[in-house]
């Protein structure tokens, strides 16, 4: 019985002491069969661009690339367009110009134009008004349309105020017409009838104009005026150029009732591009108004660009 009892008691301290060791007090316990191992992470995510993802980002940079082409290379093609008009515009004003300043010195009524690409005209260098009556001393040199002075004395004429510069060329006295009609008295500058060549002899100081022959205009100036005329002018359209005309650049180029053969004179380029086209009219002046011309000139270079210049000038046709 008393043995039984000390087991009891001997037993319950046993489990109280090793109730009371912690695991952390335990010694480790190390296997002699013990193997390391390397550590294994957690595998990441390795995969690349699917196909679509692929042909996406392609038509991405595609349509950016595209833009980015448009942005760049508009602007540098208009600049070049613009260019090539600045300079096709420039080459036909500055012809136009040309054209404007022979126009507003041809003689009255004297600009015809041929199939709407010729045109020409008689240049004047001066012009004034003549002697119709003699002084009251009878001195004076008149221009006769009487026929009653002598053909001797009938060469020459003063003329009433100043002349810019030494005479030289043709008078003509009241040109009504470019047209020549072909019969007598016809009052055209071309057939010469109120035309007469300038004596060498002329001076600008002496205020009178020798003629080289004894002329009889047909009929007089209401408003006794008269004009010097040096050469004609001619404008023309051919392959491609804008071609000017006088005797200064072709002295075989004279004033001709029936117009020049161009074909056979020298000429100065005046415009030129691959394809130039002209259209060239003329309304002549009524008791209203006065004459106008009208000047088209179109020009297209080898890219095709074009320009089209319209030029209108009023011409004074009080002759």
């Amino acid at each position: 019985m008393q043995h039984k009892g000390l087991n009891s008691v001997i037993d319950s301290h046993l489990c109280a002491d090793v109730r009371s060791v912690s695991i952390a007090d335990a010694p480790p316990v190390v296997s002699s069969s013990y193997t390391a191992f390397p550590l294994k992470l957690k595998a990441q995510n390795t995969q690349g661009f699917t196909l679509i993802e692929l042909i996406m980002v392609i038509v991405i940079v595609g349509i950016m690339a595209t833009m980015t082409t448009d942005i760049i290379t508009l602007p540098v093609k208009s600049y070049i367009d613009l260019e090539r008009r600045t300079t096709l515009v420039d080459s036909a004003e500055m012809s136009l110009r040309r054209m404007q300043r022979d126009i507003r010195r041809a003689l009255p009524n004297s600009i015809r134009i041929t199939g709407g690409t010729v045109i020409e005209l008689l240049h004047t260098t001066d012009g004034g008004r003549y002697r119709k009556k003699f002084a009251s001393d009878g001195s004076g040199d008149i221009l006769d349309f009487t026929g009653t002075e002598a053909a001797s004395t009938n060469k020459s004429f003063d003329v009433i105020g100043t002349l810019v510069a030494t005479p030289s060329g043709s008078v003509v006295v009241y040109n009504l017409d470019s047209v020549s009609t072909g019969t007598a008295n016809d009052l055209n500058a071309y057939d010469g009838d109120n035309r007469a060549s300038i004596d060498n002899t002329s001076t600008i100081n002496n205020y009178k104009i020798v003629l080289s022959a004894e002329k009889s205009f047909p009929f007089e100036s209401p408003q006794q005026r008269f004009f010097i005329v040096d050469t004609p002018i001619s404008y023309s359209c051919a392959n491609g150029e804008l071609r000017r005309y006088d005797n200064t650049i072709d002295s075989s180029y004279s004033i001709s009732s029936s117009g020049p053969n161009l074909a056979s004179l020298s000429y100065k380029v005046q415009a030129k591009a691959d394809t130039l086209g002209c259209l060239f009219s003329y309304a002549a002046g009524t008791a209203t108004r006065a004459g106008l011309v009208t000047l088209e000139v179109t020009l297209t270079d080898d890219a095709g660009e074009s320009a089209k210049l319209i030029h209108q000038i009023h011409v004074d046709n009080m002759p």
